[in-house]
């Protein structure tokens, strides 16, 4: 990532101000991290000379040995300096050093063989510096930063071994992680790819869950600080995620199985992740899906917190849906152009009398209209009216009369005794109840319920005979024609 995008996020993401509390243990290198944190980040982009030598002047001391060199937090620069970086990103900056919970083997806590006392901006009395040091450490953790850097070491950067740092480094990763408060661990060491650094890393991310990242912070550059940036910015809380999926799916209704899958599995998941950095965690969620290849990330919005997802499907699974939607198979672009050339044909067709189908719905009665390229215009004739002369024009055109006719049948099988007709009436009663929809699949003497009736009404409705068709039909002309509502039908 870029660095100037990282540093643009993390200012959206902490209001403008990037206050940074760099705790830790005592004696693994915090001051020394900041100082080069200062010169190779904040002192670089002051604008302003004077503002930018009172913040070279308090820069924390740091030395080898040890000696605990700082004895409460130390605002750096004093006050927030307004930063200007590149491409017209700005933040208030300012990095909080403390002195760290006290290890085993450091020096300059006790004097004379007591307790050291110091001043404190928290009491008017003086407190023993261990007591002042967990006080004021605390603060920075809680009440000084917006972001957290946790250093510790892997002992080669002194003369006191890893062993002595391991209590003091779980009691502030644990605090910062009661807080939720976003902060990497850095893992100052003399050699960032030896054996025994990655080793340890890995250990403390495996323990606590959370990112750390092996520095040598006496030699750190520009590139090794954006490299934790990016890490802190990750460590905010993810405030959601989109997914886009194909255009054809999203005609798909929710109880799709498709759709249902999918949504579920993304709801599973979702559960799991509450920072930016387990963004991969949904990279495998369709591993064993039969639709779906994977998750691919499409964008970090990292200053929103928000995670933009491409849900990538395995092929032919648009063949496959488009086939179980229109009942059709359909395996390939050939097929789909032939199918919606017909399906074109078939609307058409279909448009022509869909008004007048809903008006017989409705009214029992609808009239499909005929087209301009169906009328039949004949020759015009001159005709004389008294003494005056007229043209007549005449024209015919098919017109459709759709009627809704209910037709009734029943079916009365001879069963034999009282008492079997009684048990197939029983039979069928409870099977109704069971499951309304499957009584018409009950067996009635080798055939379902449902063709029995399909072949009485089937029977009905073809029973008319042709000529009374003809009749029916010729009626109907002449009330349309003739404009007259008058009919009178007897029935043999």
């Amino acid at each position: 990532m870029e660095k100037y995008n990282i540093y643009k996020d993390i200012s959206v993401r902490t209001g403008g101000d990037m206050y940074i509390g760099v705790v830790g243990p005592v004696r693994t290198g915090k001051s020394t991290f900041i100082t080069q944190f200062m010169q190779n980040f904040v002192l670089p982009n002051i604008s302003n000379k004077l503002q930018k030598q009172i913040a070279t002047d308090e820069m924390p001391q740091s030395a080898d040995g040890k000696i605990i060199m700082t004895t409460q937090p130390k605002f750096i620069p004093a006050n927030g300096v307004r930063v200007q970086f590149k491409n017209k990103i700005s933040a208030n900056v300012r990095l909080v050093d403390c002195v760290g919970y006290l290890v085993e083997g450091a020096v300059g806590h006790v004097e004379d063989d007591k307790p050291r006392l110091v001043k404190t901006p928290w009491d008017d009395k003086e407190l023993p510096f261990e007591k002042a040091a967990e006080i004021g450490t605390r603060k920075v953790i809680e009440d000084y930063s917006t972001v957290g850097i946790v250093v510790t070491t892997d002992g080669s950067i002194g003369d006191i071994p890893r062993a002595n740092y391991i209590n003091a480094e779980d009691r502030v990763i644990n605090e910062l992680k009661s807080l939720n408060k976003p902060f990497v661990v850095v893992l100052n060491t003399k050699n960032p790819n030896s054996d025994k650094a990655l080793s340890i890393s890995a250990e403390i991310e495996s323990k606590h869950g959370v990112s750390v990242h092996c520095v040598d912070a006496l030699n750190m550059n520009a590139d090794d600080i954006s490299a934790i940036m990016e890490k802190v910015l990750l460590e905010f809380s993810m405030c959601g995620f989109n997914v886009k999926i194909p255009q054809w799916m999203q005609v798909l209704p929710a109880e799709n199985k498709i759709i249902a899958e999918m949504l579920g599995e993304l709801k599973k998941a979702s559960c799991s992740i509450k920072k930016m950095r387990d963004f991969s965690e949904l990279d495998n969620i369709f591993e064993d899906s039969e639709y779906f290849k994977k998750l691919k990330v499409n964008d970090l919005k990292l200053d929103k917190g928000i995670v933009e997802y491409e849900l990538v499907c395995k092929d032919n699974l648009f063949f496959k849906v488009l086939s179980d939607e229109c009942d059709e198979k359909i395996d390939d672009d050939y097929e789909l152009m032939s199918y919606i050339k017909t399906f074109s044909a078939e609307k058409k067709k279909y448009q022509k009398i869909k008004d007048a189908l809903i008006e017989a719905e409705e009214s029992g009665y609808g009239v499909v209209l005929p087209t301009v390229d169906e009328m039949n215009l004949e020759e015009p004739v001159l005709v004389k009216q008294g003494g005056r002369y007229g043209v007549k024009l005449k024209a015919s055109a098919p017109s459709l009369h759709i009627m809704k006719v209910d037709v009734a049948t029943e079916v009365s099988p001879i069963v034999g005794t009282e008492k079997q007709g009684e048990d197939i009436i029983n039979f069928i009663m409870n099977k109704f109840e069971d499951n309304p929809a499957g009584i018409w699949e009950t067996n009635m003497f080798g055939k379902s319920l449902h063709d029995l009736v399909n072949e009485g009404l089937a029977g009905k409705l073809t029973a008319m005979p042709k000529d009374a068709q003809g009749k029916m039909r010729r009626t109907l002309t002449r009330i349309v024609n003739e404009n007259r509502g008058g009919i009178i039908c007897i029935l043999l």
